[in-house]
C-alpha cells in the first residue's frame, strides 16, 4: 500500500512552513509549539472536562489535545479515569462542566453528525452470545447502515479472525472477542478510533500484530486514534503522544520524541546493601545525585562517572556487586516520577 502523506501547513509571519509527516519521529518544533501551532488540526480537544459522581470528582478539569493522524496514549492506573474521559467524549455519560469539541465543533447538538465517524471499544466489547463472529458484525453493519458489501470480510481479515466461521461468540477467547471488538469498530471505516485498552486478554503475538494494524491505520490511512492502556511497554512502542491520567487529573501531556529526550540516562546497580553502598558513594565521591530502589537495587545519575571505578570501591569495602550497566529511563520510571511513585499496576 502506497504510503500515505500528509502535510499541516503552518503560517509564521506570513511564511507558510511545511512539517514533515513521512516519519512521524521527525518535527520541527517542540511538543508544545506544535501543540499551539496545530490547534485549529486538532480531532479531539476538551476544555476543562469534568464528571462528579456524588461528592466524588472522578475526572477533574481535564484539558486534552488529540491531533489529526496521531496516535494518542491515555495512561493511567485502574481507575484513574481514563474510561470516563472516553465515555464523556463518545457521549456514553453525561459531563458535568466543562466541553468537547470533535472534529473542530462542539459536540453538545451536534451527535448525529460526529459520531458516525467514530469507531470505539469501550470496555468489554458487547455482541450476541449465540451468533458467530461474522453474523454479529453482519447485524451490527446493518444497523449502522455500512454500504461496503466486502466491509465484514474486510475488518475480519485486519484482526486475524475468519470469515463465516462457524464458531459461536461464547466460544470465543478473551483475545478473540478483543479482536472482534476492534473490527466492529473499524468496519465503517472511521475517521477517528477511540479504544479503551483494546490489547486486554491477547498474546504477545497478538499484541504485535494489533499494533502494527494500528500504526498502519494512523501512517498509511492517516486516521486518528485514542487508546488507553496500563501496559507502558506497548505504549512506548505505539504511540506518537502520551497524556497521563492520575486520580482523574491529567498530569502530563507530551509526545514520546519530548519524552525521551528529558528522559536521564542512569547506572544501575544492583549491589548486597544499597544503604552501605549510597553510604560509601558519599563517603568517596561527595554529592553524587542517586536513588534507592530497594535493598538490593540503586540508581546512579552521574553517568560521567568511571563504572569500573564505581565498582571496584564497592567491592573494595565489601559490598557484593552483582550487576552494574548504563540504562535509559523507561516510560515507567517517567511515569513513576510523575505520579511520585505510583507504579501503573
Amino acid at each position: 500500500m502506497a504510503r500515505f502523506k500528509r502535510y499541516n501547513k503552518v503560517y509564521r509571519k506570513k511564511q507558510a512552513v511545511i512539517l514533515h509527516e513521512n516519519e512521524k519521529n521527525d518535527y520541527l518544533y517542540s511538543y508544545q509549539e506544535r501543540k499551539e501551532i496545530a490547534m485549529k488540526n486538532l480531532v479531539i480537544e476538551t476544555k476543562q472536562l469534568t464528571k462528579v459522581y456524588g461528592e466524588q470528582t472522578a475526572v477533574h478539569s481535564i484539558n486534552l489535545h488529540v491531533e489529526k493522524g496521531r496516535i494518542y496514549g491515555l495512561l493511567g492506573r485502574n481507575g484513574a479515569g481514563k474510561t470516563t474521559i472516553m465515555k464523556m467524549i463518545l457521549g456514553l455519560t453525561s459531563v458535568t462542566s466543562g466541553e468537547v469539541e470533535v472534529f473542530g465543533r462542539s459536540v453538545r447538538g451536534q451527535e448525529k453528525k460526529i459520531y458516525p465517524r467514530i469507531g470505539a471499544i469501550i470496555e468489554t466489547p458487547g455482541f450476541y452470545p449465540n451468533l458467530t463472529g461474522t453474523e454479529n458484525l453482519e447485524i451490527f453493519a446493518k444497523l449502522r447502515g455500512t454500504s461496503r458489501p466486502d466491509a465484514v470480510k474486510n475488518a475480519l481479515e485486519v484482526v486475524g479472525l475468519p470469515f463465516k466461521d462457524k464458531k459461536l461468540f461464547s466460544k470465543y477467547s478473551l483475545g478473540m472477542k478483543q479482536r472482534l471488538g476492534i473490527a466492529n469498530a473499524i468496519m465503517h471505516d472511521p475517521e477517528l478510533l477511540i479504544l479503551d485498552e483494546p490489547i486486554n486478554g491477547l498474546d504477545p503475538i497478538g499484541i504485535a500484530e494489533i499494533r502494527k494494524f494500528l500504526q498502519d491505520l494512523s501512517r498509511e490511512r492517516g486516521k486518528t486514534i485514542l487508546i488507553s492502556s496500563h501496559i507502558l511497554s506497548e505504549i512506548d512502542l505505539l504511540a506518537d503522544d502520551i497524556g497521563i491520567i492520575h486520580e482523574g487529573k491529567l498530569l502530563e501531556e507530551s509526545s514520546m520524541d519530548e519524552l525521551r529526550k528529558k528522559n536521564q540516562k542512569y547506572i544501575l546497580f544492583r549491589v548486597s546493601s544499597t544503604s552501605a553502598a549510597a553510604r560509601i558513594l558519599e563517603q568517596k565521591c561527595g554529592e553524587v545525585k542517586y536513588r534507592i530502589e530497594d535493598d538490593n537495587i540503586m540508581r546512579i545519575y552521574d553517568t560521567g562517572m568511571d563504572l569500573s571505578i564505581v565498582n571496584q570501591m564497592f567491592i573494595t569495602n565489601n559490598i557484593g556487586v552483582y550487576e552494574s550497566k548504563v540504562c535509559d529511563e523507561s516510560l515507567e520510571d517517567y511515569f513513576k516520577e510523575i505520579t511520585g511513585g505510583v507504579g501503573i499496576a
